[in-house]
């Protein structure tokens, strides 16, 4: 038997980080077995549908890398693979169970009669056990809407059938409608697909995973600057355990060594401090070369790409996504916007003023290039002088030239302004030092 599995997403928003979580266990489960993945868009609930959730799927789909072997735009010999194209498909099987007996209008809906008697039992391969629920808990339910369109409840079944679908791998939330789906297959006389139902993805509090949690669409981490390998990782250990004890490994290594019986039961907190751990862990194990392209790709009207390269080296151990980069760096490329509450932070006595008259003294006086050496030296000798300590006089000098008490190391990033533009951000500040807090507008070159 082939294996033949389906991600099934609705477009009705940009698909949340969740189904991106489902779309990678269809994708390796697939991979693994040499089977066919497969898209299908269940657009059937026509008053929440958004048109350009579509592409957001796609696009989705295409950064993590999940390519499909059939559905739409893709085609193959299961389709239409868009649910509102198959409407005449729905109806041609909503008549045959009319005409069995088996379902009956009801205010201008069909409704599936439910055989309330007895238990129904199926095997999950989560958890690789039997789990029986009883008939009595099921109603009849509405399997064709007014509109013409499918219930989710019976398109997944008409569809997962005709498309040959051989695994639904999919939320434990539907294991309560288990009955429904079994009952529709039996009235078809089909069989049905083998069941992976997996655990619940939760928040802090534990409950269903949702926004206020922190969770977001897969595109806003991939705006915020994650990587993709990072995520992928990430969302492979909610709920799943690597066999062989890893905790970072590629999706092909996790391909090679994929098993559903792999599967914790329980529910899976999403934690977004661990993804954003794993990410800064990718960004460091990549070279420079890779890091830099990365940023260059992420950091589209960067002012200038040209310089990434030589920035990295200095940065890559602060940042946790390529986001990152840009608030560590952007004094670099652009004059800086001052704020005197982050000099006010130092524990300098006294005239700042005064200390930072002292340092363009010193800066005026040393040769040209400034060697980091004498640097060092010059500052630690003044902060000597003026008792204050060392840590203070540089991080002053930093904010001086930042704006910022957070930067790559100081004197690379004086490399890099040059010693011209360093000097003139000091004598700025300096003679600007008392009217900082007024200031909001970025300095203009004078």
């Amino acid at each position: 038997m082939e294996v033949r599995v389906r991600i099934a997403p609705s477009p009705t928003g940009s698909p949340h980080i969740g189904t991106a979580w489902q779309a990678l266990f269809d994708y390796v489960f697939a991979k693994k077995h040499n089977g066919k993945f497969i898209l299908r868009l269940e657009d059937t609930d026509r008053a929440r549908f958004v048109p350009e959730s579509v592409d957001q799927i796609h696009e989705t789909l295409e950064w993590l890398g999940f390519e499909y072997d059939e559905g739409p735009g893709k085609g193959g010999n299961f389709g239409p693979y868009i649910q509102s194209e198959r409407r005449e498909i729905y109806k041609k099987y909503t008549d045959k169970l009319i005409g069995k007996d088996l379902a009956y209008e009801s205010d201008g809906a069909i409704r599936f009669k439910m055989n309330k008697e007895g238990k129904t039992t199926y095997h999950d391969l989560v958890g690789d056990k039997d789990i029986t629920i009883e008939n009595s808990t099921q109603d009849d339910f509405v399997i064709l809407k007014s509109d013409g369109f499918p219930t989710y409840n019976f398109a997944n079944v008409i569809d997962d059938h005709l498309m040959q679908i051989s695994h639904v791998i999919r939320g434990n939330e539907y294991i309560s409608s288990m009955p429904k789906y079994l009952q529709l297959y039996k009235a078809f006389d089909w069989t049905p697909p083998q069941f992976a139902h997996l655990p619940l993805l939760v928040g802090s509090d534990r409950s269903k995973l949702s926004k206020r949690h922190g969770a977001k669409s897969a595109l806003d981490y991939k705006k915020e600057g994650y990587l993709k390998q990072a995520v992928i990782n990430f969302l492979a250990l909610l709920g799943w355990s690597n066999p062989e004890g890893k905790e970072i490994f590629s999706l092909e290594e996790m391909i090679k060594v994929f098993d559903l019986k792999d599967f914790n039961q329980a529910s899976v907190y999403f934690d977004p401090q661990k993804l954003e751990w794993m990410n800064g862990e990718y960004i460091r194990m990549m070279s420079d070369e890779d890091l830099a392209q990365n940023l260059r790709e992420y950091l589209v009207d960067h002012p200038a790409k040209d310089k990434i390269g030589e920035v990295v080296p200095l940065v890559k151990e602060r940042i946790k996504k390529l986001a990152d980069f840009i608030p560590l760096t952007n004094f670099l490329w652009q004059k800086p916007e001052y704020d005197r509450a982050v000099f006010e932070k130092l524990k300098i006595d006294g005239d700042i003023q005064k200390v930072l008259d002292r340092i363009i003294e010193k800066m005026q006086s040393m040769g040209k290039p400034w060697k980091a050496e004498e640097f060092e030296k010059t500052f630690r000798e003044l902060a000597g002088e003026l008792k204050i300590s060392a840590g203070d006089m540089f991080q002053l000098i930093r904010a001086a030239i930042s704006g910022q008490l957070v930067t790559p190391p100081l004197f690379e990033s004086i490399q890099i302004l040059g010693e011209d533009e360093t000097l003139r951000r000091v004598e700025y500040v300096a003679r600007s030092y008392q009217d900082l807090p007024k200031l909001v507008e970025r300095i203009e070159s004078e």
